[in-house]
């Protein structure tokens, strides 16, 4: 049994869109440019009531990293090949 094709009704749609003008169109022709230097990270419902924004994640994760680097001794300067 074949399904009968159904046609969207374009109706409500006003006459100044002109959808045969929309030809071309390249999926994620941007998305590298978008993604750059973001970093998306999904949270518990929990979490984001106690982070609302992200400046409160950055300042949480910085504190968090500085005293990880503090009780480690490590210091955030990469060393130079070679030299110790």
């Amino acid at each position: 049994m074949k399904k009968a094709s159904v046609k969207k009704n374009n109706s409500n749609m006003r006459a100044e869109y002109d959808l045969s003008k929309l030809k071309g169109g390249v999926r994620g022709k941007y998305y590298r440019q978008a993604t750059a230097g973001t970093n998306l990270v999904l949270i518990e419902p929990e979490m984001a009531e106690i982070f609302p924004d992200t400046e409160s994640v950055n300042r949480a994760l910085k504190l968090l990293a500085d005293t990880a680097q503090s009780a480690t001794g490590k210091s955030n300067r990469r060393r130079v090949q070679g030299r110790r």
